[in-house]
């Protein structure tokens, strides 16, 4: 059966304007041209060294673009548009008052569907976390499109297993790279697009393959590791923890680690990394 979890750490900022188009496509990581037939693409905004700033769902509302964000992260995403507005006719918005709820599990996208009164989409890092539903409507729309309310902690869990990261609970602001976390595999990076703020230190990263370290899901045995605990192989530091739930976590550690076969450990438990299948390297 589907099920549905709100999340309330998610907001929605617009984009319009008649520039609002070319405004995007110069500065994200991802294609705007894909944004038909109500499809979504996830996408990051990158400093000019290629370093993390922010990531989200961009979809298309009428003649607008609106971004599915972070909620802490949605005025210092404004103000960073806008700072790349110039004399752009774009107009940022903050200020919309949309709830952004996950649908997930069996005829997740079936059921949500049948839901009224929102936007609806496809989400494209991985199947199983299903579909992002984004409107003013509440909980009461989803049950009765038949979904059934779950925990937080189940979507966590899914998202954590398949190591996918979420925003800026793991990623760190203008240190982290998108190779690193798996974005080019979990679609938010277009190859092909053309430039963007970052783009060439990303393609260089690509192409000379100069990725040293990868997000991977690990398994704990002992007590739960706090996110930035640093994951050690011997005396030796090989990475650090994110986000964690129960018994799984995501770290970000060196390949030769994840590869190694040898037991990682933190100061408080050992950690048994899994490389995902869907991940390259």
């Amino acid at each position: 059966m589907a099920r549905y979890v709100r999340l309330d750490d998610r907001a929605v900022l617009s984009v319009s304007g008649s520039d609002a188009h070319g405004f995007l496509q110069g500065l994200i990581t991802n294609d705007v041209d894909k944004l038909r037939d109500g499809a979504a693409i996830h996408a990051a905004l990158l400093t000019p060294q290629g370093k993390y700033l922010f990531d989200f769902f961009v979809f298309r509302r009428g003649e607008a673009f609106c971004l599915d964000c972070e909620a802490d992260a949605r005025p210092a995403l404004a103000k960073r548009l806008a700072m790349y507005k110039l004399r752009a006719d774009v107009a940022v918005d903050a200020a919309v008052a949309d709830a952004v709820h996950a649908v997930f599990g069996d005829d997740a996208r079936e059921a949500a569907r049948r839901i009224e009164g929102a936007d609806v989409f496809v989400d494209s890092r991985h199947p199983v976390l299903g579909m992002r539903v984004v409107g003013r409507c509440g909980d009461s729309a989803l049950q009765r499109a038949g979904i059934e309310a779950a925990e937080r902690a189940d979507y966590e869990a899914l998202r954590i297993a398949q190591g996918i990261p979420d925003g800026r609970r793991d990623l760190v602001p203008e240190r982290s790279f998108l190779l690193e976390n798996g974005f080019d595999e979990l679609n938010g990076v277009d190859f092909e697009k053309g430039c963007y703020v970052g783009q060439e230190v990303t393609a260089r990263m690509k192409h000379r393959n100069l990725v040293r370290k990868r997000l991977v899901p690990v398994r704990i045995d002992g007590a739960a590791p706090e996110a930035g605990t640093p994951v050690f192989s011997g005396k030796s530091e090989v990475g650090e923890i994110r986000t964690s739930t129960g018994g799984l976590a995501l770290a970000l550690l060196r390949i030769e680690a994840i590869e190694g076969g040898e037991t990682l450990r933190t100061e408080t438990a050992a950690i048994h990394p899994e490389k995902p299948g869907w991940a390259d390297f």
